[in-house]
């Protein structure tokens, strides 16, 4: 009973934690300036869209939103293509290689992206990568490579060996398997690591911020920082552009959410 109390106690409190954030910035984006700062938390005293009107006819955040969508679908596919073929060939290798190389892939999850900065600065230099959009494709695939083989290797190992061999024995081959038997079985765990990379990426802004100088290829959070002066911040506009910029994260989620938790549950039960 008393844990029942303080787990509940503990999600309240968890909850308070994202609604109100969440809440403001919802409600801010409906407020004029000393509006906001008169009543931070109070609801706004009229429905007013002139502040998404003003937002959404900016053309440098219509370009941003146009870049991220460019920039975090073609990272996400490709992630999921590479993780997806580099996470069955681990899980058809049997014993210690398939651990060995399972284990190589995801070893970039246990380094700071921090530490590796400097030297992919000066590579995407060289290479002359630096202020496009290609360059922040790479970069999110790297990124997200090892998380990517680390969920779908996962599932793929629960997967039945029985599944592989009665292939074979159907005369399939190894890619042929993998497109029909393997891709297909292993939707939710694709689905959930399609959505997990979508809101890493979508909202990344520590590899725009370092690679990306145009005004014309920036992303929404980078696009994001043009409402912040020094001196000055217009608040209802950035909480406007906030909420812009989650739509996309939000609807994703809602349309795949059925998929996200049977991915996430997946590998727990069949393990």
């Amino acid at each position: 009973m008393r844990y029942q109390l303080g787990r509940g106690a503990v999600l309240a409190v968890y909850a308070v934690l994202i609604i109100v954030p969440v809440t403001v910035v919802i409600f801010g984006s409906f407020k004029t300036t000393p509006e906001l700062f008169d009543s931070p938390f109070g609801l706004p005293s009229s429905i007013s869209f002139e502040n998404y009107d003003v937002v959404l006819n900016q053309q440098n955040l219509r370009q941003a939103f146009l870049n991220s969508v460019l920039v975090t679908g073609a990272s996400v596919l490709l992630t999921l293509l590479i993780g997806s073929l580099a996470a069955y060939a681990v899980a058809r290798i049997p014993g210690w290689k398939g651990w060995l190389i399972f284990g190589f892939l995801v070893l970039g999850m246990s380094v700071p992206p921090q530490a590796n900065m400097i030297p992919q600065y000066v590579l995407f230099d060289q290479l002359g990568l630096l202020d496009s959009r290609l360059g922040l494709v790479l970069i999110n695939i790297v990124v997200g490579l090892p998380v990517a083989v680390f969920i779908l290797a996962g599932f793929m190992r629960t997967l039945p060996r029985e599944t592989y061999e009665a292939s074979s024995v159907d005369g399939a081959g190894p890619v042929r398997t993998y497109w029909s038997i393997v891709m297909p079985m292993s939707t939710p765990s694709i689905a959930a690591t399609a959505i997990f990379l979508f809101v890493i990426q979508w909202n990344d802004l520590l590899y725009p911020l370092l690679f990306i100088s145009s005004p014309g290829k920036k992303t929404i959070p980078l696009a994001l920082l043009d409402f912040q002066g020094q001196f000055l911040t217009d608040y209802p506009l950035l909480f406007t552009g906030v909420v812009i910029a989650s739509l996309p994260v939000v609807i994703g989620y809602v349309l795949l959410q059925r998929h996200f938790v049977a991915g996430i549950t997946a590998g727990a039960v069949k393990g």
